[in-house]
């Protein structure tokens, strides 16, 4: 059977199936996507016939130091995506890798040198290979990318759709906000140009207010709360934070680095010490857009979702809607008593409090607002990959 016989006889009448391939390396795992998509039409949406998700932890910024074993990762999800993809397909399906904010906080040398390593072994891949296949992200395309998503799978990305959904990401080195303004203000109040981002999908023009704070991710906020980030002297150095328990002291790797952390054994612990800690982060850091309330629905996903379920506040599997104000209750909870808690994460004070704080200090967010918070949309995981492949097939021109 030809190629177009295969891809006909598993297609409907009149349309095309392709598969895109788009592993996401983050700084705390590296993901692939393999999708499936039926286009009918080149103007109108495609439809997402499928998703195949497997994630490898830890992400591709810990091996920094070793960027050998990064290709051995990314060979590994290549296996699944062979499983995956028929064999007739494989030299039709684009491979496409963007690395995230883990990337961004290593210099320039190494990123470069886990990238080659990752560019090596597309190279020797059976796949499709496009030009500029494996690059870094900006954070900004970050948060448009997951908008697009969440968009496309909830069906408001269509011309006739006036409501959206705004995105709140959170990953480990950096967070995302991004929604489409009812009000010019919300525009014209953002802090400079790069606030705003302009792009064009199937016969619509979207204007969205977005940023990305690099160093304001959840791995990267424990450091900056242990006065860790960018510190000189790790070797020796012990950073305490109230917002760990008193007894707590171990080593933690974050980006190839390994750090002593403990808690403060002669001060006190508590919600509102930590609380403090937290705020000298967020506050001034993350701009409070004009317009929040009222103006659209917010998914929340990535360490929103992990942490909400650690915390058990929502379903593992299903998610769930929370205010604002669920999260703070629950923190108090938490670091008011450390001792309950060790056993899923010596670290869930700092972070359930870094999560109100950016919500709250940071973006602004009411504790009424209501937050939808999700790992997957219509059994499609809630990330900017999706995104991503249609701005492959489409080109959004992003600007």
């Amino acid at each position: 059977m030809s190629e177009d016989e295969a891809r006909r006889a598993a297609s409907p009448p009149g349309a095309a199936r392709r598969c895109g391939t788009e592993p996401s390396p983050g700084s705390t795992g590296t993901r692939i996507h393999v999708y499936t998509f039926i286009q009918s039409d080149s103007e109108e949406l495609p439809i997402l016939d499928n998703e195949m998700f497997h994630s490898i932890k830890p992400g591709l910024s810990a091996y920094a130091d070793s960027p050998e074993t990064a290709g051995h990762t990314v060979r590994m999800l290549l296996k699944v995506a062979k499983r995956t993809v028929p064999r007739v397909m494989w030299k039709r399906t684009p491979l496409v890798l963007r690395a995230t904010a883990g990337l961004r906080l290593l210099t320039a040398q190494k990123a470069r040198a886990l990238l080659e390593q990752v560019q090596h072994v597309f190279d020797e891949s059976p796949f499709l290979v496009p030009d500029n296949s494996v690059t870094i992200m900006n954070g900004t395309n970050e948060g448009i990318l997951a908008w697009i998503s969440l968009n496309f799978l909830t069906g408001h990305l269509n011309a006739q759709t006036k409501k959206t959904v705004g995105i709140l990401d959170l990953g480990g080195g950096s967070t995302q906000i991004t929604f489409l303004p009812k009000l010019r203000e919300t525009i014209e109040s953002a802090p400079v140009t790069d606030f705003v981002a302009r792009f064009d999908i199937f016969n619509s023009t979207y204007e969205l207010y977005t940023y990305s704070y690099l160093g304001n991710g959840l791995m990267a906020g424990r450091l900056a709360t242990l006065g860790a980030l960018g510190a000189e002297g790790m070797e020796w150095r012990v950073f305490k934070s109230s917002c760990l328990p008193k007894k707590f002291r171990d080593e933690w790797s974050f980006g190839g680095i390994t750090y002593h952390v403990s808690g403060d054994p002669e001060g006190y612990t508590g919600f509102k010490l930590c609380y403090q800690e937290v705020l000298k982060v967020v506050k001034g850091v993350i701009h409070q857009p004009y317009e929040l309330e009222g103006s659209n629905v917010f998914y929340a996903f990535s360490y929103y979702f992990d942490r909400a379920v650690d915390a058990g506040l929502i379903d593992g599997v299903y998610g769930g809607m929370l205010q604002v104000r669920d999260f703070k209750k629950r923190a108090k909870e938490v670091c008011n008593r450390t001792t309950k808690y060790p056993s899923i994460s010596p670290f869930l004070c700092m972070d359930m409090t870094y999560i109100t704080c950016l919500l709250k200090d940071g973006f602004g967010f009411k504790e009424s607002t209501v937050l939808q918070l999700t790992k997957k949309v219509n059994n499609v995981e809630a990330s900017w990959a999706l995104g991503a492949m249609l701005d492959h097939f489409h080109n959004l021109k992003i600007h």
